[in-house]
């Protein structure tokens, strides 16, 4: 299936996607904070917040930040969670490629694991549009790994059995596509930055990820979900009994800035 015509509904995993979707690492946000790409007082938009995972992050340190979304469900969770961390992100619904927000509004454009998911060069046209001169628009994602025969590669053959449509398996985290997007649509200093690392999972947290993936609640049926997660959690007792288990990731950004 070409992964331009397979959807998801997010809203389904808005509970697994709340409690189980790791955040960005603050080793990533004090890169960024190096850079001068982010800074206190600076006006963010983050678009397709979901839970608000990076926008949280933006928050904490300083920022004042707009979060859009067309799931009122993923918008919920996100309030949740900053209401117990005592922030005050701003929600709206709406779509990337039409927020409907003010242009040269925002010092800086953020996108977490979503630019695939859009019309890109309209979604590069409404970030020019939206960003003052001079912002930045940066584009991330932290994909797991499979590598060999690690968690991630056993993980993904059983997604895939459970749904073949699923067309995101094998993902290398790196993605060249990203960076020709900004150049097209006209952005200038474009750069982009990659990591490799691990993150910890407990059985029960590495099954709540995968059910806060497109491929598994975003897009299966109930009990189509509930066979899946019986078949990883028993491979995971089997196989990689030791708890917490070290699963392979990696963290891609690429930045581009709109012209003074």
């Amino acid at each position: 299936m070409e992964r331009g015509t397979f959807t998801a509904d997010f809203g389904k995993t808005a509970e697994d996607y709340a409690r189980y979707r790791a955040t960005y690492p603050d080793w990533f946000f004090e890169r960024l904070m190096r850079r001068g790409l982010v800074r206190p007082g600076m006006r963010a938009l983050d678009l397709a917040t979901g839970t608000g995972y990076l926008a949280r992050g933006l928050a904490q340190r300083g920022l004042t930040v707009t979060g859009i979304d067309i799931s009122a469900d993923m918008m919920a969770a996100a309030k949740a969670l900053d209401e117990a961390q005592g922030l005050g992100i701003d929600y709206v619904p709406g779509k990337a490629e039409e927020t409907g927000l003010p242009g040269a509004t925002f010092d800086l454009v953020t996108v977490a694991c979503a630019w695939h998911w859009f019309d890109r060069a309209r979604a590069s046209a409404e970030v020019l549009r939206l960003l003052k001169p001079g912002g930045w628009l940066m584009i991330c994602s932290q994909d797991w790994l499979p590598v060999g025969d690690n968690i991630v590669a056993r993980t993904e053959a059983i997604l895939q059995r459970h749904n073949p449509r699923w067309p995101y398996g094998g993902l290398d985290g790196v993605k060249p596509g990203f960076v020709r997007d900004l150049r097209n649509a006209g952005f200038q200093s474009i750069e982009s930055v990659s990591n490799d690392f691990d993150i910890p999972y407990s059985h029960q947290a590495w099954c709540g990820r995968l059910r806060a993936s497109a491929g598994v609640s975003g897009s299966l049926s109930p009990d189509q979900v509930k066979a899946f997660d019986a078949e990883l959690g028993a491979m995971l007792a089997r196989d990689f009994p030791e708890q917490p288990m070290q699963v392979a990731h990696c963290l891609f950004a690429v930045m581009g800035r709109k012209a003074l």
